[in-house]
């Protein structure tokens, strides 16, 4: 998810010099269904969607995040073709230009989870009565990104901090892991997070790097085991390339993981289970051309509905308006069913 617009327009022009040329890895041919592109919905006002949620009951929900001026956030439905149903206005913010609202997940009983950057806090909201509810706040200066439930708790990404969050059922925040490989470059930091059953452990991508294990402009995908509530050693999957700024991301069924772009580049990448680049789409960087009326513009999410994965087009340097919208990918699989335990709900 992106943050300051400011901020992120003079460190992305800097970077500019840094974009790698393609490097043969596949992308769509002619006749291949694969990655095919159509606009799902645009995003009204106050636009700059981060994250689509595609809830249990079927709706897909997305909310609007930092667009510089007084407006509040609001949380946006809409049925699985794409038809804008509802929306809610997000109370108890400050107006001051950081407020943004990410539909991060949900609960066990429907209820959308919330990150709210400008209070910090993580809010429930009950689609059914329209009704907030705030569970907990995160530290001073936090800025919640995204959140996975694992094994009995939800675990929240800290843009900022380099620091994974435990937030229990009573609505207790703890900070659960932190670790110099999440440390960031000019607030470009840790951005999203799935839990894999399975494999048990959390894959967590990273935007820009200041470990000294890469150079600070290649972001990372990493696996962090969970054991017993504990982490594990993190270890690196996959390293991008220059000005990438991996962002958020869904997983198939087939274990393959298809991340978002958020940076320069402007593309969806396929990596295998185990962290090996497959193919980007579109295979040149850059212009974000999909083959739909509106490129890749700082997509930030690739989350599946169907066969499709929705990527949220955040247009954070741009912020142009029609290119602010939701665009529908077909990757030609189903993606793994998301994480929710009984124990996914709040009692705070």
């Amino acid at each position: 998810m992106t943050r300051r617009l400011a901020r992120r327009v003079g460190l992305v022009l800097a970077l500019a010099l840094s974009v790698l040329a393609p490097s043969g890895t596949g992308s769509a041919v002619a006749g291949d269904p694969t990655f095919r592109t159509r606009v799902f919905s645009l995003v009204p006002a106050p636009g700059h969607p981060a994250y689509v949620h595609v809830g249990t009951n079927g709706r897909v929900y997305a909310g609007t995040y930092e667009s510089g001026d007084a407006q509040p956030s609001r949380v946006l439905e809409w049925r699985a073709d794409g038809t804008l149903l509802r929306s809610w206005t997000v109370p108890g913010q400050r107006l001051d230009g950081t407020q943004g609202v990410q539909v991060a997940n949900q609960t066990r009983d429907g209820r959308l989870v919330l990150l709210e950057t400008s209070t910090r806090a993580l809010l429930t909201l009950d689609v059914r009565t329209g009704r907030f509810r705030r569970i907990a706040t995160f530290p001073a200066d936090a800025v919640p990104n995204y959140a996975t439930w694992g094994p009995r708790h939800l675990f929240v990404t800290d843009y900022a901090h380099g620091v994974v969050y435990r937030v229990r059922p009573t609505g207790r925040v703890e900070r659960w892991f932190a670790s110099p490989a999440l440390e960031g470059v000019a607030g470009f930091g840790t951005t999203g997070i799935v839990y894999r059953e399975k494999q048990r452990d959390l894959l967590i991508t990273q935007q820009t790097v200041a470990d000294g294990s890469t150079v600070p402009t290649n972001g990372k995908l990493y696996s962090l085991p969970v054991r017993d509530g504990r982490p594990g050693t993190i270890r690196t999957l996959w390293t991008s390339r220059p000005t990438d700024l991996p962002d958020g991301f869904g997983i198939g069924r087939s274990g393959r993981i298809y991340v978002a772009m958020a940076g320069l580049t402007n593309q969806l990448v396929r990596l295998s289970p185990t962290g090996r680049e497959l193919s980007r789409f579109p295979d040149a960087p850059l212009t974000g051309d999909n083959g739909s009326p509106i490129p890749f513009d700082t997509p930030c999410s690739a989350t599946f509905l169907g066969t499709r994965v929705l990527v949220a087009n955040q247009s954070a340097v741009q912020g142009d308006a029609s290119h602010q919208a939701i665009l529908s990918v077909e990757v030609g699989e189903r993606g793994m069913r998301p994480h929710l335990p009984r124990s996914a709900s709040f009692r705070p």
